[in-house]
């Protein structure tokens, strides 16, 4: 493992001024807030697990993330502060049969 002495830049350090959702994420939003299951979530901290499909082999798998998790919080009640492990896979898939995978479980140490 490499260790690089310096504090990460979050989202909101990274982008100067406001954001606002676009229609195209509000829509996405709506669609994936009626799409996922009622689930109960552990108590303490969570990992995350991802597979996502995607159709073009040159997509970033991390910019997928973001939006999602997000979606994941409001629908089921969490702050994202009390992740502290996640896991991304990426595959490839025909177009039009894109998707996204996951599994929300209580972290170890």
């Amino acid at each position: 493992m490499i260790r690089i002495d310096i504090k990460p830049l979050s989202v909101n350090e990274v982008w100067k001024g406001k954001r606002f959702k676009s229609v195209k994420y509000m829509n996405y939003e709506k669609k994936l807030m009626f799409m996922l299951p009622r689930i109960m979530l552990p108590e303490d901290e969570l990992s995350l697990s991802f597979i996502v499909g995607f159709s073009n082999s040159g997509a970033d798998v991390d910019n997928v993330l973001k939006p999602f998790i997000d979606v994941l919080q409001k629908k089921y009640r969490f702050d994202d502060k009390r992740i502290y492990r996640i896991l991304i896979e990426k595959t490839i898939v025909p177009k039009g049969k894109e998707f996204i995978e996951f599994t929300i479980s209580r972290y170890h140490k």
